[in-house]
């Protein structure tokens, strides 16, 4: 894998030798997930699997942001308490999360939970010099207390004068990217605040959102682990002050690697609510779209370059997933009995024998090249002919296609649900034309009148902004 530190792919292996350990940043939960945020979490997951399945255990640690400013400032509009704000919002993630395929982490602490260990971190930090209190009770880390400040970053150390920062402080939960600055441990109680605020022993208030993960990661995985995981967008600063101020206050050498998930893009721009391309799984749901579908595509980019979604990959995730289906349907026929459980799949260390998928899994352990297994899983399919099997060779194979679908967290649709359109009789396919040549033109009720007779003839039509596809009722 590639590691954000060193700037170089390296070998993973377990700290301890037994269980691949690691921390994945988790949700703030203040509304829905959109697909950006779910690009970092399916990748997350498809990781995990492939050491699963690659026979490693794993320690898979997730955590839920439930105080910060933007959760405290939702909450108090919305006029619920903290926690029952939250506690909805995060209800909603797991739901999402459930409908992708991910696999739920082993422990999942929230911010809130762990208030008595973040002061406790706080303490330590203020005791050894690396952390001061400010006149109005909140509480600073000195960057320039930490030498190796900006490293993960590779931030240029010519133009970085930590010496300048003891007048410069953040006290915000997400600054500016650029801005180099004592960031708030302890943030001192403001009126906005409300009841939400904690005593400690610099006066009442509550914790800077940098710190949790820091706490968290040291009361479930010590002070050297294996991996920490998240968006690039964390890479500075959250990442770089969570190395600050573990360090610091617990010693230890923190994260043996790094792993970034590259940005998301949506029709080659920036996704944004203003733009109107901010997705999330409803949303795309109400468009016709499956959880599975956006998996595929989530899944199937490259984790180190950008990903550029578009509605009509959802349309092409769709008929490669249905390829499949019906290629697995025929491995089936040809004999292949019931599929393991994926538990069963990483019990049996099925990875042994992928005959030929084996360049798939190849790929997957080779940097996570999530599109180049996909690639293989095609090129696989081209050259096995399933009438031509034993029943045993059969099932040989159907095995080895689930070991790479378990490891991307793929589940097949039914293979006789939908269509592509050279399956489309021709006399479907003129009726679907014309009416969408009558909604161009306007003309709402022959528009109607077509799909009706659509319906009747057991088609679904499903319009975007490019055109329409055609799926079996």
């Amino acid at each position: 894998m590639f590691d954000t530190m060193a700037r170089d792919v390296r070998e993973m292996q377990p700290v301890d030798g037994k269980t691949l350990r690691f921390y994945c940043c988790g949700p703030t939960v203040y509304g829905p997930a959109h697909i950006g945020n779910f690009r970092t979490f399916v990748l997350q997951d498809v990781f995990r699997r492939v050491v699963e399945l690659g026979g490693v255990p794993t320690l898979h640690v997730r955590n839920i942001t439930d105080v910060d400013d933007k959760t405290i400032r939702d909450s108090q509009a919305a006029g619920l308490s903290l926690n029952d704000f939250t506690r909805g919002w995060t209800e909603r993630f797991h739901a999402d999360c459930d409908a992708l395929g991910c696999l739920p982490p082993h422990i999942e602490p929230s911010a809130v939970e762990h208030i008595p260990q973040q002061i406790s971190m706080i303490e330590s930090l203020v005791d050894n010099g690396h952390a001061y209190v400010s006149d109005d009770g909140s509480v600073y880390f000195k960057i320039s207390s930490f030498e190796e400040y900006g490293k993960l970053a590779h931030l240029d150390k010519q133009n970085l004068d930590l010496g300048k920062t003891a007048n410069a402080r953040s006290n915000t939960d997400e600054y500016e990217k650029d801005s180099v600055a004592d960031f708030v441990l302890w943030k001192a109680r403001k009126p906005e605040d409300g009841d939400n605020y904690w005593q400690s022993p610099w006066g009442e208030g509550r914790p800077g959102w940098h710190l949790e993960c820091s706490a968290m990661i040291a009361e479930y995985l010590g002070k050297d682990f294996d991996l920490h995981s998240g968006g690039v967008d964390l890479v500075f600063p959250h990442h770089e002050n969570e190395i600050a101020q573990s360090r610091c206050s617990c010693g230890g050498g923190f994260a043996a690697h790094w792993f970034h998930i590259t940005h998301l893009l949506v029709d080659g721009g920036k996704m944004s609510k203003s733009l109107g391309n901010l997705y999330t799984l409803d949303d795309l749901a109400e468009k016709g779209h499956s959880a599975m579908d956006v998996r595929y595509v989530l899944a199937g980019g490259y984790y180190r370059r950008p990903l550029n979604f578009t509605l009509g990959s959802l349309k092409d995730a769709r008929s490669a997933l249905t390829k499949i289906a019906r290629f697995d349907k025929a491995l089936a026929d040809a004999g292949a009995g019931d599929l393991p459980s994926y538990a069963q799949l990483v019990a049996d260390g099925a990875v042994d024998s992928l005959c030929e998928f084996a360049p798939a899994w190849e790929s997957l352990a080779d940097d996570m090249n999530t599109p180049e297994a996909l690639g293989h899983v095609f090129t696989a399919m081209k050259k096995i002919k399933p009438a031509e099997l034993s029943a045993e060779g059969a099932a040989e194979r159907r095995v080895a296609l689930h070991v790479i679908l378990s490891a991307l967290g793929l589940e097949l649709p039914d293979p006789d649900a939908s269509a592509d359109a050279s399956e489309v009789p021709a006399e479907v396919a003129e009726l679907a034309q014309r009416r969408w040549d009558a909604k161009q033109a306007r003309d709402w009720g022959a528009a109607d009148a077509l799909r009706d007779e659509l319906t009747a003839m057991g088609w679904v039509i499903k319009d975007s902004k490019e055109g329409f596809t055609l799926e079996k009722a």
